[in-house]
């Protein structure tokens, strides 16, 4: 599994041809790592997405990448990347947050995490949805594809991983289980706790799976549309890590994935918590994750883990976008406020 790392700190430039200044269109960029690349890239020079094929996971998926103003002014320069996981069920391609355009100091990528992949490889490989081995998709794939086809610092200094939501819980995941890949790691309104203590945001995920009720339509992204099929077909609530009740540890795989029992796997990397209050309404997502979040803090306290943590409560005081409730607005002005830190702490 590391082997491929070796390889991309080793490469010297990418093996895609240059792109000259002032191009308009986006660069090429080579199959490999188990990916096949869909017809061309689509977007601009600087914001664009690919489509991609992996036995790893069945379909097609979406990877946006989006390059600093001057990347193409200085062949010689080199960038951390930012790693963003969306939540679900959202694509890459709705991943429009102007932040995630505000940096010229480093690549921001958006890898496909499907309506409900967890950023997990599923436990059931056989169900009617093919394979579902979305962590090996991007931590074996992707993150060396684009170390080889983009000029990236390809070293842990010089990755981040952040999401929201679904997101903020495989940012999370990633991080733990590859701390050799990351020195940054954020969870933005993320499901960062999945124990015991926090059955209802394990219900969230089985329904996603199941398509129980709809998957409670946008209770993970904030993005619904009520004729949409993301969550269909269902499938068995064991597919993903098991099963989910806490009797006889039948739930083994849900503690292993779980962030909120295996923080100590952060030590040494920068860890950054948003969370908002959902209103008080236990009708917004934000109401449950916030709870999580507040679980993960207290065990980030109980290990005297460093962390920086921000509960916007009702979003009166942060920004003009944000209600406190699980919105986009409220994710915007979070990554307003990480992205310069992120830029800090690459530069260190």
């Amino acid at each position: 599994m590391v082997a491929w790392l070796v390889a991309a700190v080793a490469v010297v430039a990418p093996t895609s041809p240059a792109q000259a200044a002032g191009s308009t269109t986006p660069p090429p960029m080579a199959d490999g790592f188990g990916l096949t690349q869909v017809g061309t890239a689509t977007g601009t020079a600087h914001n664009f997405y690919l489509t991609v094929t992996t036995p790893q996971v069945a379909g097609e998926q979406h990877i946006k990448i989006i390059l600093p103003s001057g990347y193409y002014d200085d062949p010689a320069r080199r960038y951390p990347v930012l790693y963003f996981l969306h939540g679900s069920p959202d694509d890459p391609i709705r991943q429009t947050y102007p932040a995630l355009s505000m940096s010229d100091e480093m690549i921001t990528v958006i890898p496909d995490g499907g309506a409900r992949s967890w950023y997990a490889n599923w436990l059931n490989q056989k169900t009617v949805l093919g394979a579902q081995n979305w962590e090996t998709f991007h931590l074996n794939q992707v993150i060396p594809f684009i170390d080889a086809s983009l000029r990236t610092l390809a070293a842990k200094k010089s990755r981040a991983v952040a999401g929201v939501s679904m997101g903020g819980f495989g940012a999370f995941h990633y991080a733990q289980a590859r701390p050799d890949l990351f020195s940054q790691t954020a969870s933005l309104s993320g499901d960062i706790d999945l124990s015991a203590n926090s059955m209802d945001l394990r219900l969230a995920v089985v329904a996603s799976v199941t398509d129980a009720l709809g998957a409670m339509c946008a209770s993970s992204s904030g993005y619904c549309d009520p004729n949409e099929s993301a969550y269909k077909p269902g499938v068995d609530s064991d597919a993903l890590f098991g099963s989910p009740y806490p009797v006889f540890n039948i739930d083994r795989r849900w503690n292993e994935v779980d962030p909120s029992q295996h923080m100590d796997r952060l030590a040494g990397i920068g860890v950054s918590i948003y969370t908002g209050d959902g209103g008080g309404s236990p009708l917004d997502m934000e109401f449950w994750v916030s709870g999580a979040s507040k679980n993960v803090k207290a065990r980030m306290d109980a290990l005297g883990m460093p962390y920086y943590y921000v509960n916007y409560g009702d979003g009166s005081g942060w920004g003009t976008q944000c209600d406190g409730r699980h919105s986009a607005g409220c994710w915007e002005e979070d990554l307003r406020d990480l992205i310069p830190r992120l830029e800090r702490a690459f530069a260190s």
